[in-house]
């Protein structure tokens, strides 16, 4: 039996995760989420790996929890304890890996898959994808982030729209509105997801973590605090770097500056 969750490991210093039930639309499964969590939890501790790639098998990205799987339990406290235990939680999974997570969004994302893709620090979409926030549909409140991240990646009226009509957004207009970095071909998705992936890697390992740590503490707080976040991560860094260091750098930077440009 073919594994819920694909992994490819890269010698180059990538994972691509490959969220696999295709024929339930990617659907997350207890049997896939506490997967996702032993993988992602492997990876954090292999050196060797330092940013995943998530996609979807087939015609989906992720169709959220899998109500149909939640519907036949028989367990009138299911829902909540689905959503809301850590070790089931797909976004606290990803939360786990301290090095970027690129999310490669191949077909529709749907209310817990939104929220995965939400949970994804780089969205790179298909011209299939779509998006949308179902929760007020089915009677379930989100419990993975949707209702606050979508109003500060997007706007509040935007979010609005979405979240209390439950339509769908294509991946143009996802586009327009910010929500993901960029539309390709779906023949192109992965193959530049893993060139994101390669340019990432070619910068400095320590900073990869780091950088993205300090973005992401600052965007959880105020402007005032998270500048003194900066300042306080910026003043710990620093301090150990070297003069000769930054010219060696610098260098690089100016031949890879000239390379890009040609």
């Amino acid at each position: 039996m073919e594994s819920v969750l694909l992994v490819e490991k890269s010698d180059q210093g990538y994972a691509v995760l490959t969220l696999n039930r295709p024929a339930a639309m990617n659907a997350l499964s207890q049997a896939l989420r506490e997967q996702l969590a032993r993988t992602i939890d492997a990876l954090e501790a292999d050196p060797d790996v330092r940013v995943l790639i998530l996609t979807g098998a087939g015609k989906a990205f992720c169709a959220g929890l899998d109500l149909k799987e939640l519907g036949s339990s028989g367990l009138p406290s299911s829902i909540d304890t689905q959503v809301h235990s850590p070790a089931l939680d797909p976004v606290v999974s990803l939360g786990r890996f301290s090095g970027p997570v690129i999310g490669a969004i191949n077909g529709v994302a749907i209310t817990g898959g939104f929220e995965l893709a939400l949970a994804c620090d780089v969205l790179l979409a298909s011209e299939q994808a779509r998006f949308a926030d179902t929760h007020a549909r089915v009677g379930v409140m989100p419990g993975w982030g949707l209702s606050q991240k979508l109003s500060r990646m997007i706007g509040i009226h935007r979010a609005k729209e979405l979240s209390l009509t439950g339509n769908f957004l294509d991946a143009a207009q996802a586009q327009a509105w910010g929500l993901v970095n960029r539309v390709v071909p779906a023949q192109d998705l992965l193959p530049q997801a893993r060139a994101l992936a390669c340019d990432m890697l070619s910068v400095l390992p320590h900073m990869l973590v780091s950088y993205k740590q300090v973005i992401d503490a600052g965007y959880a707080a105020s402007f005032g605090e998270a500048l003194l976040i900066e300042k306080a991560q910026g003043r710990a860094n620093n301090r150990a770097v070297r003069p000769e260091e930054i010219e060696q750098r610098r260098e690089a930077v100016r031949a890879r500056a000239h390379s890009q440009g040609q």
